[in-house]
């Protein structure tokens, strides 16, 4: 799987980027053929909470996942975002077993 992570308007540490990677390498344990993620980081307003805001686009054969969260921290909105994909992934493959 192809990991592509992008900072919007900040640079984030190494240590994020490992647990952003971390984090999405899970999922292959639901689904072996995930060709590629985009995400992207972006710091929404500063005044306010939750302004964190994690968006992760994945790449399946025949079909593309989307999964958007905003929290107070990158790790907390990179897990939501994770799980939402988890749930995806599991809908998507129980339709594709159907088939």
């Amino acid at each position: 799987m192809d990991i592509d992570i992008q900072s919007v308007g900040f640079s984030s540490d190494q240590k994020l980027i490992n647990f952003i990677n971390e984090k999405l390498e899970k999922l292959t344990h639901f689904f072996d053929n995930i060709v590629a993620c985009e995400v992207y980081l972006r710091v929404e307003r500063k005044s306010v909470q939750d302004n964190k805001t994690v968006e992760i686009k994945m790449n399946i054969p025949g079909k593309d996942l989307f999964a958007k969260k905003q929290c107070d921290s990158f790790e907390e909105a990179t897990v939501e975002a994770v799980e939402a994909l988890r749930k995806q992934i599991k809908k998507h493959k129980g339709k594709v077993m159907a088939v």
